[in-house]
């Protein structure tokens, strides 16, 4: 494909000019959006690290354009640009002409999943086993139990997995439907019994349904079928009108969307009840929260689907706020490189730019004297336990300082 460090040329072209040969079955209209202004680039974690244009929002479009536009082939040159994007969407909120760049993504790898074959063979095995409890089960302790071995490369970016994840919540009404999900469920399941006890603080009951996936990660890696089925059986367990609180921000961003995945009125009603825990609890729990004796200074690290995707992040401060004192990070919320499995499929640029996300918690903790890091995603929490940071989810922080654990 032969793409450098210049600017590529990323004009539209007229769909009677475009070339017959591969396509990705993309949307025309949204991919000739881009014009290359470059106001992404800052916000770019893959470009901030290698500098280099081919792994920057622009020019990963221009690689889209070249095969959808131009019949370039789709090569394992293409296949790198798409893989080693963290899918943060931090460009999205930077960028003047409002590129689609996460539907364009995705959808670009479930082309090349689909139609050209360019899958990796693990991933079709690993995300239909999220949709079963039992086996994730067993998935997670057998993950767990190697992890005490330590067979599993601290360069995967997995925090300590628990061998028993302890009792689930159990239902105590029908206000608000909470969503356990499935590694959330399996590796966090202490942080849906802060959920549950900060729910009982602000006087709101909830339902539980079985657990399950819903897409996320399956979506992110191009396995539409799969991330299909994943979201037709959250909406069918999550039935009725009620409010859906989830505490994970990737799979509150991911159901959010399910309009557009599904493109059914049902899938956008129901996307419609999706709230992130913190947006439900934020004009709640002030109510239930008692003046304390001290309160502790937590960094916030925003994850990329609560601040970029949902818009949900100042709620999370509003939570912590009833118990602690907020410092805030100086990196204007650029990525952690988690990005879901990203930390364990390209470890290398996911150690990378977790680097610079430590050097910034660095600062914020020689600046406040705080060491405890609040993020609201699994995923965040587990990539900076990994390098050593006092992660915890906002919830535990509250949940734990209000003496309801």
């Amino acid at each position: 494909m032969g793409f450098g460090g210049a600017a590529p040329d990323v004009g539209a072209v007229p769909s009677s000019l475009m070339t017959v040969g591969p396509t990705l079955r993309l949307d025309d209209d949204e991919l000739s959006t881009c014009v290359a202004c470059g106001l992404c680039l800052p916000h770019c974690p893959t470009f901030r690290v290698t500098g280099e244009e081919r792994y920057s929002p622009r020019g990963r479009i221009d690689a889209m354009r070249a095969v959808q536009w131009r019949g370039d082939p789709v090569d394992d040159e293409l296949v790198d640009f798409m893989e080693t994007c963290v899918q943060c969407r931090g460009c999205e909120p930077a960028c003047p002409s409002g590129v689609p760049f996460g539907r364009l993504m995705e959808q670009t790898r479930a082309s090349l999943t689909e139609h050209h074959g360019r899958s990796p063979w693990w991933s079709r095995v690993a995300f239909p086993l999220l949709r079963h409890r039992r086996l994730l089960a067993i998935a997670s302790r057998t993950l767990a139990l190697a992890q005490r071995a330590r067979l599993v490369p601290r360069r995967v970016g997995l925090g300590r997995l628990p061998i028993r994840p302890g009792p689930a919540i159990a239902a105590t009404g029908d206000d608000v439907w909470l969503f356990t999900g499935c590694v959330m469920d399996a590796w966090m399941r202490d942080t849906h019994r802060s959920t549950a006890a900060l729910l009982d603080a602000a006087a709101t009951t909830y339902a539980v349904a079985p657990g399950g996936c819903c897409g996320a990660l399956a979506a992110h890696a191009g396995q539409h079928d799969e991330a299909v089925r994943c979201a037709e059986a959250t909406i069918i367990t999550h039935h009725g009108e009620a409010p859906v609180l989830v505490n994970s921000a990737g799979c509150g961003a991911a159901m959010k969307e399910y309009g557009h995945l599904l493109g059914t009125d049902e899938a956008r009603a129901f996307a419609s009840r999706v709230l992130d825990v913190h947006e439900w609890l934020a004009g709640r729990l002030r109510a239930a929260a008692e003046p304390l004796a001290t309160r502790p200074t937590v960094i916030v690290q925003d994850p990329c689907h609560l601040r970029h995707v949902q818009g949900a992040h100042t709620q999370v401060r509003t939570v912590l706020a009833a118990v602690a004192d907020v410092a805030e990070l100086d990196d204007d919320g650029l990525c952690c490189g988690a990005g879901g499995a990203f930390s364990a499929t390209q470890p290398r640029l996911a150690g990378e730019i977790r680097d610079r996300k430590l050097a910034a918690i660095g600062r914020a903790q020689h600046a406040t004297g705080a060491r405890i890091v609040a993020s609201a995603n699994p995923g965040c929490i587990m990539h900076l336990r990994a390098a050593g940071v006092d992660a915890r989810h906002p919830v535990d922080i509250v949940a734990a300082e209000l003496g309801l654990r």
